[in-house]
């Protein structure tokens, strides 16, 4: 049985009670433990900072080399937060019932309360750091408005939100390495997790420079790993953002939940053509003054993809404001998922845009006359730069061109109310866990929830674990599981070393990625899936019999590090797969066919599966076992989902 842990008592007061329940460790017996942190964003340099500045001794480990190249700086548009500024409504309570109802009703009620509970805070803090807000003129912080919502309460510094936390967080994480509180481990990568009896109790790395397979011992474990988006190979995910260290402690005994839940973000720039390793994200904010529209004939959208027309001769009335058009409340603020897919309906229409035919309008042509050019730039002009460094063309003087592309992933590891695994002293926070969003994110949101996790939640709930662990002596550096998982770890890697066949990793890569766009994207049938099952197991046995690995392992060898990442995406789809499968429902992200209203919108089945899908690893080449969390909804309703 899965045990959530959520306290008992009314939904506002459940974590305040929760935390004077739990047990505290002396501050003098804080030093006496170890705590590892894998990622080194906005969750994982959170942490580390909050516990090694209450007196835990933190060891951080990230890929990169350094914390600041983390992924948590391409959170481009804001952090929301319950504090009401605008004065238009906003509360913690309407915060919640947004997230909620924006994950489409497949979210705890507890952790999505305690999220927006602390959302407050989290402001204040990142303002004492000093994360230069944007301000209006009165002095307060300045808000604007993301999708799936109704107020504004989204906190920005102009389009670079998550790189200024993340600065914020990096300071703080350096002030403790500085006092020698936090040992940080750069260019190492996981690549197993160590139980003893039963228990989290270190990880096994490789340095990424000279191949050396370290083990490193800590009272608890912290995977602050980020998002598996890449397993479709092209996403707004840095290249090195990766699934390895959530997925070997998956192996080790941690439920992973609602793997097939991956959010489509409508607004990224296209793709252009083969060549491309990743797609660029731009920010949700875009969606406040921009205005998404395609022509509304098909032999207009021809002419403007032949070039016989430009987007400035299309006349107002030849315009489709689809979303406006559908959802006159929301317009085009609708959430990721419904803006994703109402875009791909018009591409599949044939009324989409560029050359390529695969991409809808977002025009600022009326915020530049309403507002002004100045404003507009002062809002979102490092935006607009990328775009014209990308597409070399001018979103001033003509519409970007975007289409849903992947982002976010709302699955990951299994986490209690007190963000553990289903493995003791493992914990699992930010994107990596799988808690807080249900079956869609809304934006500003991921930025809220990794700084929530790190700052407010992890310093308490770990705390409680570490105080009935009832010793305070140090793990046994010296106990066979290390040797035992330091020999498999060893062992993996001369296998991959072995393969010389005639594949390159990306070409592997490439083919896995198309398979889960085609079969388990923006739709999703049971015929297809079922056929992505058989393409991916086909797959697999052609990794493991024909791809090529290059180098050896005593060196900096990136060959041999994508080719570990690329064996566990394998896996990690073909359980997205089974996932996507299992649930003959749509909800959010996941969209089946096969269960949609008449006017095409996700059709919820609250009475088969509300409930959180919680897989367990049951051995190499086996079929995993599902578990399910049922999910108790006391203070909202279960309503079909509406933005019109």
């Amino acid at each position: 049985m899965l045990d959530s842990k959520v306290p008992a008592g009314p939904l506002a007061e459940k974590w305040s009670k929760h935390k004077f329940e739990m047990k505290l460790v002396n501050p003098a017996n804080k030093r006496k433990f170890t705590i590892l942190v894998v990622g080194t964003g906005l969750a994982g340099a959170s942490a580390a900072a909050s516990l090694a500045e209450l007196g835990y001794n933190v060891k951080t480990f990230c890929y990169q080399d350094s914390p600041r190249r983390a992924h948590s700086i391409a959170a481009q548009g804001g952090i929301n937060a319950a504090k009401n500024y605008q004065n238009d409504g906003d509360s913690v309570f309407r915060l919640f019932y947004d997230t909620i109802k924006g994950g489409d009703y497949r979210a705890r009620e507890a952790n999505v309360y305690r999220l927006a509970e602390v959302s407050v805070n989290i402001i204040d803090q990142c303002v004492a750091q000093g994360v230069p807000f944007a301000r209006e003129y009165g002095g307060l912080l300045d808000n604007r408005s993301f999708g799936g919502a109704q107020v504004s309460r989204t906190f920005y510094a102009r389009g670079q939100t998550g790189q200024q936390l993340l600065l914020g967080a990096y300071s703080a994480l350096n002030r403790q390495i500085k006092k020698g509180k936090v040992k940080s481990y750069t260019r190492h990568e996981m690549l197993d997790l160590v139980k003893i009896d039963g228990h989290a109790r270190g990880i096994i790395t490789r340095d990424m420079i000279t191949g050396k397979i370290e083990s490193h011992e800590g009272h608890a474990v912290l995977l602050c790993t980020g998002g598996y988006g890449n397993v479709f190979f092209l996403s707004t995910n840095a290249m090195g953002c990766n699934v390895t260290a959530a997925w070997r402690a998956h192996k080790r005994g941690a439920y992973f939940a609602n793997p097939c839940y991956t959010q489509i973000h409508p607004t990224c720039i296209p793709v252009t053509g083969d060549h491309q390793s990743k797609l660029t994200l731009m920010s949700e904010s875009l969606r406040n003054d921009g205005r998404v529209w395609v022509p509304k004939t098909k032999e207009l959208s021809e002419k403007l993809r032949t070039g016989a027309l430009n987007p400035a001769e299309i006349k107002e009335e030849d315009r489709d404001y689809f979303l406006e058009r559908k959802y006159p409340s929301f317009g085009n603020l609708v959430p990721r998922d419904v803006a994703s897919r109402n875009a791909k309906e018009m591409v599949d229409d044939g009324r989409g845009v560029g050359k390529s035919g695969v991409a809808v309008f977002l025009d600022f042509a009326d915020a530049i006359k309403r507002l002004g050019k100045d404003t507009v730039e002062a809002k979102y002009g490092n935006l607009f730069d990328m775009y014209y460094q990308i597409t070399d063309e001018n979103p001033y003087e003509q519409p970007m061109r975007i289409y849903p592309a992947v982002h976010y992933t709302m699955g990951g590891v299994w986490v209690d109310y007190n963000l553990m695994t289903t493995v003791p002293g493992l914990y699992a926070l930010g994107e990596c866990n799988f808690s807080d969003h249900g079956a869609n994110r809304l934006g500003a949101s991921a930025l809220m929830q990794g700084l929530s996790d790190g700052y407010f939640v992890i310093p308490f709930t770990v705390g409680d674990y570490l105080a009935k662990l009832g010793s305070f002596a140090p793990v046994d550096k010296n106990h066979p599981a290390f040797e035992e998982t330091r020999k498999e770890v060893e062992d993996k890697i001369n296998t991959l070393l072995s393969l010389k066949g005639s594949k390159t990793i990306d070409d592997i890569h490439k083919e896995l990625g198309k398979i889960m766009w085609e079969y388990c994207g923006m739709a999703r049938t049971a015929e297809g899936l079922t056929k992505a099952k058989g393409l991916i197991q086909a797959l697999k046995k052609e990794f493991w019999t024909d791809v090529k690995v290059l180098g050896e392992n005593d060196e900096l060898n990136m060959s041999l590090e994508k080719a570990g990442r690329v064996a566990d995406f394998i896996e990690l789809g073909e359980l997205m797969v089974d996932d996507a499968l299992n649930r003959s429902e749509s909800c959010g992200g996941h969209f089946r066919l096969e269960s949609q209203t008449e006017e095409g919108e996700a059709m919820r089945d609250d009475e088969n599966f509300t409930y959180v899908a919680a897989w367990a690893f049951a051995g190499e080449n086996q079929p995993e076992v599902l578990h399910k969390e049922e999910l108790v909804f006391e203070n909202v309703k279960l309503t079909q989902r509406s933005y019109k």
